[in-house]
């Protein structure tokens, strides 16, 4: 399925336009041809003058620990918007909500009450299984969805109308680094553990072929049941192929992951574990014995968020352990909210028709009052955001990313501020 509808939706905007103008409307009836582009929306084009952002995002489930960095980045960029005067004159509203995941039905029951409250834009979900169960039901509903964390490569090609962004860059990317990063550490033999959902066996395909075209070998893949009461057997294949590095490919259930490697052997002092952005956490660990996860290595994307960033997100929740995901949920409300000051309306047509322009082309500019000053005064705008440049592609994607390279230590920690490199690249390769 091809993404074909963005052009579209700008097209749709000019059409309800003319669809509200009646036919004895003088001034749409003398209006020479081609100049509707130019006439002001309709107030059904405009939506209701507010912009309202709804939040689908985990605060149960096996993502549960990645909920206080995205509400925390979401919360911090609406504090500044409205701060700098709202979005068209008014404050922006927000509605949260849970998306669970995949065990539940709690994301469907979200998006129901986040459509019923009109919202135009919902910021989530943050596991790309649960964003696929509900991307029909939002942009169908004509709003737009827009994920900070969503890494699937399945969402560049996903139907969405055109109505689905992302600030977070697909597996692709993220599984060349950590490909060329396992190889590059001398891993000539690997074993894989992934999860078995888009996100867990989209990355493992992108890892090994990454992995095998820089001269490894991947002698054992195992794509388990993340809902698994145990392990056991899953591990016992990796150690039966005994390979010099192993990927694990997961979310919360990692951590049961672990404890079976330690117990049957395969601990990260004589093998190289590599973990990615699913289960890379401060908290998920801090039950294991110390020592378990000192040296494993992982990835994570987004580019080092500044210092001041970091402390203006501790304004906002003083508790934060996390800050995955923080940086591109901020750049996502943020881009939402100058859509719709270039859009002048508030509809999620309205907004989609203007995210990838805001994005890129223009004059460069951070922060949302710096942006919406220069829209105000006519002037095209690129915003680079504290995830990166974003600078999206004509499917909604981040066309430039960088993954970060973390390690973790004796305290089975790692220091979520700065990542030990960070690789830069172009999505496309």
């Amino acid at each position: 399925m091809i993404r074909i509808f963005r052009a579209p939706l700008a097209v749709t905007a000019a059409v309800l336009a003319l669809a509200a103008c009646s036919p004895g409307d003088t001034t749409a009836g003398t209006a020479p041809s081609g100049s509707a582009s130019a006439q002001p929306p309709s107030a059904s084009a405009q939506g209701d003058g507010t912009l309202s952002i709804g939040t689908v995002l985990p605060q149960t489930g096996s993502l549960a620990y990645l909920g206080p960095p995205m509400f925390g980045g979401v919360d911090l960029a609406l504090k500044e918007i409205n701060e700098a005067g709202g979005v068209l004159g008014k404050p922006v509203a927000k509605s949260d909500t849970d998306s669970g995941d995949t065990t539940t039905n709690i994301a469907s029951q979200s998006v129901d009450k986040l459509l019923t409250e009109k919202v135009d834009a919902i910021v989530g979900a943050a596991s790309s299984s649960v964003s696929e169960s509900i991307i029909d039901k939002i942009t169908r509903a004509g709003v737009v969805q827009f994920s900070p964390a969503n890494t699937s490569d399945k969402f560049t090609t996903i139907e969405d109308d055109g109505l689905y962004f992302r600030t977070a860059p697909p597996d692709k990317l993220q599984g060349r680094v950590l490909g060329d990063l396992v190889v590059a550490d001398g891993n000539d033999t690997i074993g894989i553990l992934a999860m078995q959902d888009s996100y867990g066996s989209g990355l493992a395909d992108q890892v090994t072929k990454t992995a095998q075209d820089g001269g490894a070998t991947v002698v054992e893949r195992v794509d388990y049941d993340p809902k698994a009461a145990d392990f056991s057997a899953d591990v016992a294949k990796i150690k039966a192929a005994n390979p010099k590095g192993i990927v694990l490919i997961g979310f919360e259930e990692t951590s049961k992951v672990v404890q079976e490697l330690v117990k049957q052997g395969l601990t990260s002092d004589k093998y190289k574990w590599y973990m990615v952005d699913g289960n890379m956490s401060n908290t998920n660990f801090a039950q294991t014995p110390k020592g378990t996860m000192d040296g494993v290595k992982g990835t994570l994307p987004g580019a080092e968020a500044p210092e001041a960033f970091q402390k203006r997100l501790l304004k906002v929740n003083p508790e934060l352990a996390e800050y995955t995901y923080a940086a591109e949920s901020y750049d996502a409300v943020t881009l939402i909210a100058l859509a719709a000051e270039a859009a002048k309306a508030d509809t999620g047509a309205a907004i989609a028709g203007k995210l990838v322009e805001v994005s890129k082309g223009g004059t460069k500019c951070t922060g949302f009052k710096e942006c919406a000053d220069l829209l105000k005064a006519g002037t095209d705008i690129d915003y680079d955001g504290v995830s990166g440049p974003v600078d999206f592609n004509d499917v909604g994607d981040p066309s430039v990313a960088t993954i970060g390279v973390y390690q973790y230590r004796a305290d089975n920690t790692f220091d979520a501020a700065k990542a030990i490199e960070y690789r830069r690249g172009n999505i496309d390769g």
